[in-house]
């Protein structure tokens, strides 16, 4: 017979499968078989074996297939393709892309000497130079009513309607990455990878066949921090032109990113939340950037896990002896506070869903922790708690009595804060201040809130009650979103919080070795283990 595999273990099990599995799906990303034999005729050779003549020609134009004119903007006569380069130009902007339109970029690598309209080698790709995204909203003192320097500029542009921040409007994309393959790679007709097919331009070179210099357009590289917005009096814009070489596994690897990209727009995520994930692949080194995958994969596992037991845990739970009920509260409250405000700061969705998951539990957890039961009459919903036992009350003591010394500290402090925002600091609206002063009082002072357990943990002298699993999961994930907090773009406070609670988790763990579990204490269910006989030497002490 085989044994009962438990949820968590098939868990592991399957984590482990897709981490293998992407692993080698990653290898044959990078490795790509050559052609051993040269003169076998399914071989093709490529053309920079030669050591042509080169050009590098860029024109604008309004439509991506040039049909209304082209304007040349830069080439690079002698272009060597080993040297790497970086150009400023002022592109002039068409009239219709000063309206709210777009403008194309059509990079041609072809024989030196020689027009690329009529080069038969010549290869070519297009990208776009404008993007469409909605505006920044503009941030204002709410005391004076003075406005940022950008408002300012902003005010200039002619009027487009009431709507006109919600619209999105055309921007300026200032960097314009190119790479070419540089190494000779023969490649084998038969194992052609299909990522590289749509680059690969081949021609009949006597017997040979022989593919044209791999181009490359970096579309990762465009980042929301260099849009410039158009308005009807930008006519000219910088515009920096990047090149350098590429390796055939990177290009492979590039050409995956980028087509993933894309596919999470068309899922509906947004220029932002695209720009989050580009920043995580370009500015990141790819050694950093392949322990950075296998840190998500675990961060990813010890979250379900943690959600997996924390729920489990609170789903059996039928006596808050030991728990502090303020603790919990404050937990609910400041995970939705924290997830309003990185809503209204636009934050990647890889921070906002969890946070938004999350908040969700912990409202679940307050509605256990005060046994709390809704009974609806009609439209009007009734709130039920129910009553509490002897040691539940006597937690609620030692809960009310450590609030009341954080709350001389803890009050005066966030008021303070919130009134030195508001005179000194610029923000969208009343709402936005509302927000972010609850949010630094959680992110600045929200650990004090942790410490009603810890008081409880001491007054009882015993963690037995706390709910172990899901606390190690989420230590070891609090140590990896301290990894993260370097990675992904989100705010400071939100990153400065990641190190603030390792302290707690720390506390936690030392009380846990201080107060070894006692099985004649209280369990986390309000059992005990052990509850007709007590050894001697082992009865508990407050």
């Amino acid at each position: 017979m085989f044994q009962k595999i438990s949820f968590t273990a098939l868990i592991v099990g399957v984590f482990v499968v897709y981490v293998s599995h992407t692993c080698w799906v990653m290898y044959g990303i990078v490795y790509t078989k050559p052609c051993e034999n040269p003169k076998f005729e399914n071989c093709i050779n490529p053309y920079l074996a030669g050591k042509p003549r080169l050009q590098l020609s860029i024109y604008t134009a309004l439509r991506p297939n040039a049909d209304g004119g082209q304007t040349l903007i830069h080439k690079e006569e002698d272009f060597d393709v080993e040297t790497k380069f970086e150009r400023i130009v002022n592109v002039s902007l068409p009239k219709k892309t000063r309206k709210n339109g777009t403008l194309y970029a059509m990079v041609f690598v072809h024989q030196a000497g020689m027009s690329p309209w009529q080069d038969p080698r010549q290869v070519h790709l297009v990208s776009q130079l404008t993007s469409y995204m909605i505006p920044k909203p503009p941030e204002v003192s709410l005391i004076s009513g003075e406005e940022a320097p950008q408002v300012e500029q902003q005010k200039q542009k002619p009027k487009r309607g009431d709507s006109a921040v919600d619209r999105p409007v055309s921007h300026w994309r200032s960097r314009l990455t190119l790479n070419v393959v540089s190494e000779d790679f023969i490649f084998d007709r038969d194992f052609l990878p299909s990522d590289v097919h749509r680059y690969l331009r081949v021609f009949q070179n006597g017997k040979k066949k022989m593919y044209l210099p791999l181009l490359f357009v970096d579309e990762l590289s465009n980042r929301v921090k260099d849009l410039l917005e158009i308005n009807s009096t930008s006519t000219e814009l910088p515009l920096t032109i990047s090149y350098d070489t590429i390796s055939l596994g990177k290009l492979r690897f590039w050409i995956h990113m980028q087509d993933a990209v894309y596919s999470l727009q068309q899922f509906g995520f947004t220029e932002k939340d695209a720009d989050e994930i580009k920043g995580i692949f370009v500015e990141t080194n790819l050694y950093f950037l392949a322990l950075t995958f296998f840190v998500a994969a675990f961060h990813l596992l010890f979250d379900f896990l943690a959600f997996k037991h924390d729920i489990s845990f609170w789903k059996q739970k039928k006596s808050m002896v030991g728990m502090s009920s303020k603790a919990v509260l404050w937990r609910c409250f400041s995970t939705i506070v924290i997830f309003m405000y990185l809503f209204d700061e636009q934050t990647s969705l890889l921070v906002l869903i969890p946070a938004g998951v999350g908040s969700i539990i912990e409202v679940w957890k307050v509605k256990k922790a005060f046994k709390m039961q809704i009974v609806w009459k009609g439209v009007k919903p009734t709130f039920i708690f129910g009553k509490s036992d002897e040691s539940e009350r006597r937690t609620v003591e030692y809960d009310a009595l450590a609030m009341k010394y954080l709350s001389y500290l803890l009050y005066p402090m966030c008021i303070g804060g919130a009134v030195y925002a508001l005179v000194f600091l610029r923000y969208k609206s009343w709402y936005s201040w509302i927000v972010n002063s609850l949010v630094n009082g959680v992110y600045a002072f929200g650990f004090l809130f942790m410490l009603p357990q810890l008081f409880v943990n001491y007054k009882f002298k015993s963690v037995a009650h706390l709910p172990w699993k899901a606390f190690m999961y989420k230590a070891f994930n609090t140590f990896i979103d301290d990894i993260f907090a370097f990675i992904i773009t989100m705010p400071t406070s939100h990153r400065l919080a990641c190190f603030r609670d390792d302290v707690v988790f720390l506390v936690y763990l030392y009380q846990r070795w201080l107060y070894p579990v006692d099985k004649t204490r209280m369990n986390e269910y309000g059992l005990s283990y052990d509850e007709e006989e007590i050894p001697e030497g082992k009865a508990h002490k407050d």
